[in-house]
């Protein structure tokens, strides 16, 4: 089963994730030098060289950082191509390509200093007690880069929304993880902004940290980034590919953030005719959505308990979504039709 998240949001179903290797210690990359409001993407050449490519890592705790830096149009046409870099600028608010290793956030997670910058189809590399294990998760947070040119839109990327602020835009975070070579079954999913909503007052551009759960990858050995978005071209996607991570398989989170979240659980699923939901605070709005991102049933203001949905009789077997709203959480579950 594929999740997706929002906000610090994992789906719970009657039970607590507990740590399973609590020997393994959080990737929060304070322990790279940098001086104030700098980065590195590799390009004092320290890296392995060849043919004009350097590639090197980093390590923060239990986990390696791939970067590779390329020069082979000469070296003062080098750019940061794939992997990782890590940073602790702070400008938030600056637009464009010169602003690439800002988180938009302004700062690490909690205010700390350094964290990373993702390209896409980045894989960090397990070491140590990590290696083979769980990984609890991570936080994740869009550039500001990124996010500005959604917001705005710029010479390379459509403004979210369009003119009209009905375009259905989103983009989007797969995450994936690598066992001896074999993806898993399972991937998760998270929108660093998603504009699919009929209600545009609900479109959204992560702007702060948000916590990833990835426990559902199971064991693995490494994990994989993939960016995608609804602006694309001729030369692929036009959305900046890049995005924040901090406190990479922090096993703390589990047992003391999670507690702040919306508590709920759905069940059955699969289902044939109805589901019960069983909501542990207020929800403000609950949706259920379809695979296109139409909304086919919505409900306001629905206090603490059980709720059921009964309108199942007339949809066609397939994946929907149902999507809960708090004043400052959206969490969505994968429900099956059958």
């Amino acid at each position: 089963m594929r999740k997706i998240y929002r906000l610090a949001a994992l789906c719970c179903f009657g039970f607590v994730l507990t740590n399973q290797n609590i020997a393994q210690t959080v990737s929060d990359f304070e322990n790279l030098t940098l001086s104030p409001n700098s980065y590195w993407d590799g390009s004092d050449m320290s890296g392995a060289h060849n043919a004009g490519i350097f590639s090197s890592t980093f390590i923060s705790s239990d986990a390696i950082y791939p970067n590779v830096y390329d020069t082979s149009f000469g070296a003062a046409f080098g750019y940061w191509s794939t992997g990782f870099a890590y940073s602790n600028m702070t400008d938030s608010v600056t637009s464009g390509s010169g602003n690439l290793f800002s988180a938009r956030a302004g700062s690490g997670v909690n205010t700390s200093s350094n964290y990373i910058i993702s390209t896409n189809n980045s894989i960090i590399r397990l070491s140590g007690a990590a290696a083979n294990n769980t990984v609890n998760g991570c936080y994740v947070t869009n550039g500001t880069y990124a996010a500005n040119s959604m917001r705005d839109g710029d010479a390379f990327a459509k403004q979210f929304g369009g003119v009209s602020g009905n375009d259905a835009d989103w983009f989007k975070l797969t995450i994936w993880g690598y066992i001896s070579g074999n993806l898993t079954t399972d991937s998760v999913e998270f929108y660093l902004a998603d504009y699919r909503f009929n209600n545009n007052a609900q479109d959204y551009i992560i702007e702060d940290w948000n916590w990833v759960d990835l426990t559902s990858l199971g064991a693995i050995d490494s994990v994989i980034f993939v960016l995608s978005s609804t602006d694309n071209g001729s030369f692929g996607m036009n959305t900046p590919a890049y995005f924040a991570i901090d406190n990479f398989n922090d096993q703390s989170v589990s047992t003391n953030d999670l507690a702040k979240e919306i508590a709920f659980s759905i069940y059955p699923n699969p289902t044939q005719n109805s589901i019960h939901i069983n909501l542990g605070q207020t929800i403000e709005l609950l949706q259920l959505i379809d695979v296109t991102g139409k909304v086919i049933y919505s409900q306001n203001n629905i206090s603490a308990g059980t709720t059921t949905l009964s309108n199942f009789d007339g949809l066609q077997a397939g994946a929907y979504f149902i999507k809960l709203f708090t004043d400052d959480q959206v969490k969505v579950e994968r429900i099956i039709k059958q």
